[in-house]
């Protein structure tokens, strides 16, 4: 745990007690502040009580008392409307902050140059966050991996020399640090997201901006209009940048070549990765993932040779493009996390053909009409969940299919049709919500695992470290 000093003798109104709110509750009082807390929420009251937090309902006290409200990053700040506990502080005159700015400022009180990757964008932030990680654990390093990943940032070890700190941040983490200046900041990309909570794209973009324009190194995506505005500003006001494409070749900077990273500068290029054969990186999105992850480990003196080894044996993240294990020459991949056709669109492009597709559950708006380009891949699809219907109407002729309804019908079904003698691969990549069979994705993906496993022949993928 990080103890948090810097609010020290102070008492701090704390807002949302779910798992990062408990950890920053149990961290501030680690460092001595005086926590008054409070939750919507009996249950996560309940939780907190059970941890020895000091509960007192903020709708009822008086807030000239505190000297901030840490607010959970899942509470509403401005959009759609602001929570009731933002409007009380801001009558208060006392300032709103999250869980990462208290790291920030510990950071800054304590180690200021101890080293701190801070990772956003829409896609990709996850899997780029692991595997800056993975290689700098691989070249030796002192990690401590979290954020909106999953361990809360201030349950890391604090800040010290020497001590890599990798955190994904998302854009209502950033909200609420308004000290936010990494290291290294990354920036993966953008396209329309969480608009219900920004009010709009040029808000979420200029939120997201904040991190990359205060970082001292920003390593920038470069294949949307968005993200190039912002490499662009950091040029006119002279701060370190670099670049990166899977679009098409730049002149500085790192960019997808085929299978291979490249580093080019001034016009002349060096192989900086080679993604050939590695099961955990396939596809265009996870090219990206891993150039800028090979852009932060080189520029923290990284050699190419640890690289090397660190993308061969990196093991991806569960329940994104997971690579269960095969039966026979039959791959099984679990992409259960993709609940939308975005996410499905970045599976289904990683191969060319042969793919048995199981597809369904609680459909999003639009369904898998936009993945309409990819069904001449499809060899057969296997209908699964309420929307197997409306699925079946938009696949038509284009595509073979059958309404399996059951995921552990769809495997057998799948791996029956694919024979065990076939380079093909069975895919789960729903496109949907999991929540008309399963509580959450996380189980849908380990039913799929646990289904796949138990397959006669079936031998597992290897491991990386």
């Amino acid at each position: 745990m990080t103890p948090v000093t810097t609010f020290k003798g102070k008492r701090v109104a704390l807002f949302g007690l779910g798992g990062s709110g408990l950890v920053t509750a149990e961290a501030l009082v680690a460092g001595g502040a005086e926590v008054a807390a409070w939750d919507d929420s009996e249950a996560a009251r309940a939780t907190a009580a059970a941890a020895g937090i000091e509960l007192v309902d903020l709708k009822q006290t008086k807030w000239k008392q505190f000297a901030a409200l840490v607010l959970a990053p899942g509470v509403p700040l401005t959009h759609p409307v602001p929570h009731w506990s933002v409007d009380k502080a801001k009558a208060a005159g006392i300032e709103i902050i999250g869980d990462v700015e208290l790291f920030c400022r510990e950071r800054a009180a304590i180690a200021p140059a101890a080293p701190f990757i801070a990772i956003t964008g829409t896609n990709g932030k996850s899997t780029t966050t692991a595997l800056i990680a993975h290689l700098l654990k691989t070249a030796g390093r002192d990690v401590q991996l979290g954020g909106n990943i999953g361990t809360a940032v201030l349950a890391l070890e604090p800040p010290a020399e020497g001590r890599f700190h990798v955190i994904e941040v998302s854009s209502f983490q950033i909200d609420l640090a308004p000290s936010l200046a990494p290291s290294i900041g990354v920036m993966m990309n953008l396209t329309p997201d969480h608009i219900d909570r920004h009010g709009t794209i040029e808000n979420y973009a200029a939120i997201k901006e904040r991190m990359v324009s205060a970082a001292t190194l920003a390593v920038i995506g470069v294949d949307d209009d968005f993200s190039i505005a912002m490499a662009e500003r950091r040029d006119v006001a002279a701060k370190a940048t670099v670049r990166v494409s899977v679009r098409s070749p730049l002149p500085n900077g790192l960019f997808a070549e085929d299978r291979k990273i490249q580093f080019a500068h001034k016009g002349r290029k060096i192989e900086a990765g080679d993604l050939t054969g590695i099961g955990s990186l396939r596809g265009t999105h996870n090219a990206q993932n891993a150039a800028m992850a090979i852009a932060v480990a080189s520029s923290l003196g990284v050699n190419a040779e640890t690289i090397r080894a660190g993308l061969a044996s990196f093991g991806g993240l569960p329940h994104r493009m997971e690579e269960i294990g095969r039966v026979g020459r039959v791959i099984f991949l679990n992409d259960s996390k993709a609940t939308n056709a975005d996410s499905t669109e970045k599976a289904l492009a990683a191969f060319e053909k042969d793919i048995y597709w199981i597809v369904g559950g609680k459909a999003k708006e639009g369904g898998i009409e936009p993945l309409r380009p990819y069904f001449g891949r499809v060899a057969k699809a296997y209908l699964i969940g309420e929307s197997a219907e409306s699925f079946a109407a938009t696949l038509g002729e284009a595509a073979r299919h059958v309404n399996a309804r059951t995921l552990d019908v769809a495997v057998e079904m799948a791996l029956s049709d694919a024979g065990r003698d076939n380079d093909a691969v069975v895919l789960l990549s729903p496109a949907c919500a999991s929540y008309d069979q399963y509580k959450n994705y996380e189980q849908r993906g380990n039913h799929f695992r646990v289904l796949v496993e138990a397959l006669s022949g079936f031998v597992p993928t290897a491991r990386g470290a």
